[in-house]
């Protein structure tokens, strides 16, 4: 008997119909197709498999319609553009400037069970797991042995990227939220409660997921950009086991060295000569990238990749002149900007020390005195829709980005090799890690005047290196998790906590709360500590 595709939520309140788009990810979606056309047709298994990838940066099929989570304004529920939201806004890096109460929750650090974004952040991760799983389950369903060589090599090699972008949907479930449910291919679909996994024995499922496809997946090279690799599956590795005290209560920086050690001497990847060439419109180029976000201006169109970065960067005075940042005229969106303490950590806001500073400070005031003034704190454009010559992004009316989005790059794995050598890696090499450290210094000031020495390279100065390199690249919060400072008093930045000098929070903001919805939906789940 013929069945409709179907996903299991994370708490399967109700049956979702998966559908299959074809290569081009602003397809329509086919409507009432069985497992049995969409799965033996290879080329409609690329399209279920380009599906997996999309939801990472579409809202479903359209930019504005047939969207995958149900949400008020579509482009509020793209993978990408929460988890920028849940990284960057309760940090030191990014307020926002929206009068928007729940989005505010997030600086201020008193968001709830209840909230709006807390839930569809949470949904859309457990519907990419979902997702995932019905690919993989129904990839093992079938058989090909009637189709080609070559044909059955890409479908296999399918299963593995579904796994390795489930792995990265668990890594956020459990670095936002710790206890989370769980489930595989090996679940069926239909009405049930998914079990709740302890955050550390989801650490284990993760690691050992990853170092399979370290080895299984194709290496850098040998498939299409934009496609899991073993890289990837390497990057994500290392910056797992950079926090698995986090995660476990045990550290593992011995794990985080050698998986370092993997990509920095695989010989695969090289810094780019060029800071500011890695957030432009033709960053594919990079050869420090591991692993992006694609985004496409004309073929993927959306408001939650890097169009989200791109427009809400650009704001007040910047409004009078955005080609410099690829955008239609007075189309900047007035949202981000920086608090002080991080635009502090830079010698000279202006960006002519280090070139890493990518400030507009024109009309712009160092102090912020209200988050939802966009004039209050200085703009921070460093993802633009402009190439590295200079070239505008491919869509006509300059509205949907180009731009990638870097979810792995070079530069964090030589950051996480330093600081796990300092926290006391048997297997580290403090010269290697103080030369790291250095190697992207010089880049940064075009000459070895930043460079550092070796009693100048504490974990604090790491942590402030990682702020100045990794900025708006969506880590910042599980940093400073990492480093106890999120909620606590040893660091504090405007707004913190609500309080305009900054204040300790509630411990239990280092992680969020299971939402409401699912406590309600699945009563066998339990709700973080304090919620």
């Amino acid at each position: 008997m013929k069945r409709i595709i179907q996903i299991s939520l994370a708490t399967l309140t109700s049956i979702i119909l998966f559908s299959a788009c074809t290569k081009k990810l602003d397809q329509l979606p086919y409507v009432q197709e069985t497992s049995e056309v969409v799965y033996t047709d290879p080329d409609k298994v690329a399209g279920a498999l380009a599906k997996l990838y999309a939801g990472y940066t579409l809202s479903g099929q359209d930019a504005t319609d047939y969207p995958d989570i149900s949400t008020t304004d579509v482009g509020t529920s793209v993978y990408l553009r929460l988890l920028w939201e849940f990284q960057e806004l309760p940090t030191d890096e990014a307020v926002i400037g929206w009068n928007d109460n729940d989005l505010l929750s997030y600086h201020n650090l008193s968001w709830a069970a209840a909230g709006y974004y807390n839930r569809i952040m949470y949904d859309r991760i457990f519907f990419e797991v979902a997702a995932c799983n019905e690919f993989i389950r129904e990839v093992k369903a079938h058989d090909y042995s009637k189709f080609t060589t070559d044909q059955q090599a890409t479908i296999a090699q399918g299963v593995l990227e579904a796994r390795f972008l489930r792995a990265f949907a668990y890594w956020t479930a459990m670095d936002l939220y710790g206890n989370v449910p769980f489930t595989t291919e090996t679940d069926g679909v239909g009405a049930y409660f998914p079990k709740q996994i302890k955050r550390a024995d989801l650490f284990n499922y993760v690691s050992s997921e990853l170092r399979n496809l370290s080895d299984s997946l194709p290496t850098p090279g040998a498939t299409d950009y934009g496609r899991a690799n073993q890289g990837a599956s390497l990057a994500l590795l290392s910056r797992l086991y950079l926090n698995a005290s986090v995660y476990t209560g045990t550290d593992k920086y011995d794990s985080c060295v050698l998986y370092s050690n993997k990509i920095i001497n695989s010989g695969w990847y090289s810094l780019n000569n060029t800071y500011a060439n890695n957030f432009k419109a033709d960053n594919n180029t990079s050869p420090e990238m591991i692993f992006p976000l694609v985004a496409d201006g004309t073929r993927s169109k959306s408001y939650g990749n890097t169009t989200f970065i791109i427009h809400s960067e650009v704001g007040g005075n910047m409004n009078n002149n955005t080609a410099p940042y690829g955008i239609a005229s007075g189309s900047g969106w007035g949202g981000m900007r920086a608090t002080k303490a991080f635009v502090n950590k830079f010698g000279d806001p202006s960006g002519a020390t280090d070139k890493r500073a990518i400030f507009y400070t024109d009309g712009q005031n160092l102090e912020i005195t209200t988050i939802t003034s966009f004039t209050d704190g200085y703009a921070v454009p460093k993802f633009i829709n402009l190439t590295s010559t200079g070239a505008a992004g491919s869509d006509p009316t300059q509205t949907f980005a180009d731009t990638d989005f870097p979810l792995f790059r070079l530069a964090e794995i030589y950051l996480n090799y330093a600081e796990a050598t300092l926290r006391g890696a048997s297997n580290g090499d403090n010269a290697l890690a103080l030369g790291y450290l250095n190697a992207l210094r010089q880049r940064a000031y075009g000459n070895t005047l930043g460079n550092i020495t070796a009693n100048q390279m504490t974990l604090n100065y790491i942590l402030d290196e990682r702020c100045r390199e990794l900025y708006f690249e969506a880590i910042r919060r599980t940093d400073l998790v990492r480093y106890n400072m999120l909620t606590t008093a040893t660091y504090l930045w405007p707004f913190k906590g609500g309080s305009s000098t900054g204040t300790s929070v509630d411990s239990k903001y280092n992680i969020f709360p299971i939402p409401t919805t699912d406590l309600i939906a699945n009563p066998t789940l339990v709700q973080n500590t304090g919620y």
